[in-house]
């Protein structure tokens, strides 16, 4: 069983900063690529960014290109997003990702971004 930690959500004011970490229980996640996604109340899931095993290639959705930056930390098992410049928009609850021979996701983390 691999289980996948999200950290870092809460509160914070439109154009400020906040960084999720993702934590994976251990070794298993070698090879996968590792993600995010989001989902705001009453709207679907969205993908948000992905990052390859080798960290060699990234992908952002176009409403977060040039505001959200996605890392790993392949000793750590942890994968990161770095958020800046956030809007009300952003507003979701974050899940964390890893896909591979198996998927597995995050319970998730809440991000509120309001004045």
């Amino acid at each position: 069983q691999v289980q996948l930690v999200e950290s870092g959500g809460g509160l914070v004011q439109p154009g400020g900063s906040l960084r999720l970490s993702c934590a994976a229980s251990g070794r298993t996640c070698t090879g996968y690529a590792m993600g995010w996604f989001r989902q705001a109340p009453g709207k679907e899931r969205e993908f948000v960014a992905r990052i390859t095993w080798s960290g060699g290639s990234t992908y952002y959705a176009d409403s977060v290109k040039g505001r959200f930056t996605i890392s790993r930390d392949n000793a750590k098992n942890t994968v990161y997003l770095q958020m800046n410049s956030l809007k009300p928009e952003d507003t979701a609850v974050y899940y964390c990702t890893a896909t591979g021979a198996y998927d597995y996701w995050g319970q998730g983390t809440q991000v509120t971004v309001s004045s």
